[in-house]
């Protein structure tokens, strides 16, 4: 069978004709993972994950942090080695062929695009409560909520989706020059968060730890939270996407990609252990007294109780929610507004991400309209068109659909795509010995099957719902290739 395997040369020579202007360093590299991690994993899904684990996400953060760390090397190791834009997509093409590649570019959609939707239905939800807390203002259901909620359309989604989509098109330094002043107010809020939590933690609200055991065939447990927890780690493989555009990116890459996920991580431990120490994590239950999915009708039903007012699964915005019951009103408006201030850098990034894996793959003849696809503005430099299709795409999906939901799907394309630069770092140290490595994996055949196993392991404990999901897109995705993109690939018209 002919695979269609592009050699490394070949893709960092087609790189070099059609590059883009290289203006990020480390620092902003750095800046830039953070700004795509900390985000709506962590002010949003919290909620989701106490009623999922309860007190059991402090265990939850750890498993999906283990996974991206392992994950994040091999990242590291290929981003050296091809620093050119398409992350794993271009990985998988040197690798395993263009058939998989496209597989994979096709799961960075659900990654990115819908992550960036998450995102936004995230922000929605703290401005919401922002106006409500701030200036008494009660906007109604209707527009702030999707139909699975009894709400027409998450209007706030829409417009942060819109206005983070001009940004992009502006311009890659201005984007990330704003991300790094929206990267100071997350982490600032964060650690005032801690440092008011943690005093108050009581070791009775870590019982039970685990109310709904370590794994369910619903996506409940341990597993099922760390399968979604695992979007507040999701991001910092878009450092890997800026190579094209970075300065020294041999050197940078690994920077950004090792040293976001670090900082991440801690903020993450410390954060998790002040929720649930602080007010306790219990899961709300049906009249059976069992848990119920997050982000279902029956969900939304038992959170508009009146005594599951209180339960911190059934906030949209937990970090402010956890300093209100606490007594400190003021602050936990400050961190609504931190939350509302930032989470558009998340958003930012995911967007960036999604555009550069559709340039890279149209640059590669695999999308219809390729020219058209891989303009770029005359004087932002940027690749504008695909932003503005993106965007709208983004748009749709925020303005209908549930933030854990959404998150879910995300999930399923970054595993897959973890699975794909797991697989592709270990065959390149068989195939290539020889090729020079800027960074390498330490302990790559302990790291890489470590990945595997991780990523395959939370890829079943999200629901049964996404993964078929997931599973469809991959389908529909097979489809449009065989229809468009195995015909007129250059590969195939270069071998017959």
């Amino acid at each position: 069978m002919n695979w269609r395997i592009k050699p490394l040369d070949d893709i960092l020579a087609n790189a070099e004709r059609r590059s883009l202007k290289r203006s990020l360093g480390a620092f902003q590299l750095t800046m830039m993972g953070v700004g795509a991690i900390i985000g709506t994993g962590i002010f949003v899904l919290t909620a989701e994950a106490a009623q999922k684990a309860g007190p059991g996400m402090m265990l939850s953060f750890v498993i999906a942090g283990f996974v991206c760390a392992v994950a994040a090397l091999c990242y590291a190791e290929l981003a050296s080695m091809v620093p050119v834009s398409g992350s794993a997509y271009t990985y998988s093409y040197a690798v395993m062929g263009e058939m998989i590649a496209w597989i994979v570019g096709w799961a960075l959609v659900l990654e990115y695009a819908v992550a960036a939707s998450a995102v936004s239905v995230g922000w929605s939800n703290y401005f919401v409560g922002l106006m409500e807390r701030s200036i008494g203002l009660d906007i109604p259901d209707a527009i702030t909520k999707g139909p699975y909620a009894g709400g027409i359309m998450n209007v706030p989604a829409a417009a942060i989706a819109l206005l983070v989509t001009s940004l992009l098109v502006i311009g890659t330094r201005e984007s990330a020059t704003v991300n790094a002043f929206l990267v100071v107010i997350k982490v600032t809020a964060l650690s005032i968060f801690v440092v008011l939590a943690l005093p108050v933690v009581s070791g009775a609200n870590f019982e039970p730890f685990a109310p709904n055991g370590f794994w369910d065939a619903t996506g409940l447990g341990i597993a099922g939270a760390a399968a979604s927890i695992f979007f507040a780690y999701v991001g910092f493989d878009a450092v890997s996407t800026a190579a094209e555009e970075t300065t020294n990116p041999q050197r940078n890459i690994p920077i950004g990609l090792i040293g976001s996920l670090a900082l991440c991580t801690i903020f993450y431990l410390l954060v998790s252990a002040g929720v649930v120490g602080s007010i306790g994590a219990q899961p709300v239950v049906d009249a059976m007294g069992r848990a119920v999915p997050p982000g279902s009708p029956e969900f939304a039903t038992i959170c508009a109780l009146p005594e599951n007012a209180q339960a911190l699964a059934c906030s949209g915005e937990p970090l402010a929610f956890v300093l209100d019951l606490l007594g400190w009103d003021k602050v936990s408006q400050l961190i609504g507004l931190a939350a509302f201030l930032a989470l558009p850098s998340v958003i930012l990034m995911m967007l960036f991400g999604q555009t550069r894996i559709f340039f890279v793959m149209a640059r590669d003849g695999l999308l219809p309209g390729a020219d058209t696809l891989t303009k770029v503005h005359p004087k932002f430099n940027t690749p504008y068109v695909v932003t503005l299709i993106t965007g709208i795409a983004v748009t749709i999906f925020a303005s209908f659909f549930p933030v854990g939901v959404l998150a879910d799907i995300a999930n399923s394309g970054t595993l897959f795509a973890f699975l794909a630069v797991s697989i592709g770092v270990l065959v390149l140290r068989v195939r290539e010995p020889n090729r020079p490595r800027p960074f390498k994996t330490p302990a790559v055949w302990v790291v890489g099957p470590l990945s595997l196993a991780g990523c395959g392991f939370l890829f079943f404990s999200l629901p049964p719902a996404t993964q078929l999901t997931f599973l469809y897109w991959s389908i529909a995705g097979l489809v449009v290739y065989f229809a468009y993109g195995f015909w007129k690939s250059p590969l195939a018209k270069s071998r017959g």
